[in-house]
């Protein structure tokens, strides 16, 4: 197939790449910066997002799209860089679309990305794809004005998928943030340890997009999170276990809030959400434990 990918030089992205390209499929990756990269059998840079860049002009019949682009939560959460975090998602998201409506001949598929926001936090619920009530905080407003913008494709009779991604844990993200306390022999718990932490190893995330592309029944939300969550103090002992180091110094809650301000919630508050879409169309995962995705991760 030939599939098109925005956001494909990010951390999920480039893996995504690799997963789609082992399965023989050409991968067309739109980029603001095509004469920075160099093209290869199976990998094409398109331009877009900046003026003079056409990807229309360059693409061939396109089988499916997939849309990854966004800017990074991390980052203190001025007004800036909340309408950054907001802009960049819609904007992604509306272009693909609208080029996805010009397209002569529509791709079978457009998996869009999204996170496990949109459920918003609780300490007690669980959140499945048949969760219909979504959260009040700044990242569920965000993640359903950004599904809801991705839902346009649908009036194009093309089938939608909304990936909805937990924590990805592999070699850069969230993790090597999140493990950089344990390495100074100062990690544990942050604030209650309560929270829950939706996770899936960047491998499955990956695999589990493709999975979604080639099986016709998958549509609507689709989780991208591992099969077994955790609490926050339970996923710093597997972690503290498999770095080696001592698990011991909470990080009290107003310190966090302190630092990060708004972005506080990420680490202090969570969902506990299943991939119940993905397992009912049977998607095996490659690291449904914890501790066998932080070993390969790490």
């Amino acid at each position: 197939m030939n599939i098109v990918i925005s956001g494909g030089t990010g951390f999920v992205g480039k893996q995504l790449s690799e997963t789609l390209i082992e399965k023989g499929h050409h991968v067309y990756i739109l980029t603001r910066s095509p004469e920075k990269k160099l093209d290869t059998k199976q990998v094409t840079y398109i331009g877009w997002l900046k003026k003079g860049f056409d990807p229309l002009s360059e693409l061939p019949e396109i089988d499916a799209v997939v849309n990854l682009a966004g800017t990074s939560l991390f980052g203190k959460w001025t007004k800036e860089k909340k309408q950054d975090i907001r802009s960049s998602r819609l904007e992604a998201t509306e272009t693909l679309v609208d080029m996805i409506g010009k397209m002569s001949k529509k791709p079978k598929v457009f998996v869009s990305g999204s996170a496990v926001g949109y459920y918003g936090t609780s300490e007690q619920d669980a959140f499945t794809e048949d969760t219909t009530k979504r959260g009040q905080d700044f990242l569920a407003d965000v993640t359903y004005e950004w599904e809801e913008t991705a839902k346009q494709a649908k009036s194009l009779g093309i089938r939608t998928v909304l990936a909805r991604f937990g924590i990805v844990l592999g070699s850069k993200g969230a993790l090597p943030l999140m493990q950089l306390p344990f390495r100074y022999f100062a990690g544990g718990k942050i604030g209650s340890g309560e929270q829950w932490l939706s996770w899936i190893h960047v491998q499955d995330a990956a695999g589990l997009i493709a999975y979604a592309i080639e099986q016709d029944t998958i549509k609507g939300p689709l989780n991208i999170t591992a099969p077994s969550p955790r609490r926050n103090k339970d996923f710093s002992k597997t972690l503290a276990k498999t770095l080696h180091r001592p698990y011991w110094t909470a990080a009290p809650a107003p310190v966090i809030q302190k630092a990060l301000g708004e972005m506080s919630t990420l680490v202090l508050e969570g969902q506990c959400v299943y991939p119940k879409k993905a397992l009912d169309n049977g998607y095996q995962f490659r690291f449904p434990a914890l501790s066998e995705a932080l070993e390969q991760a790490l």
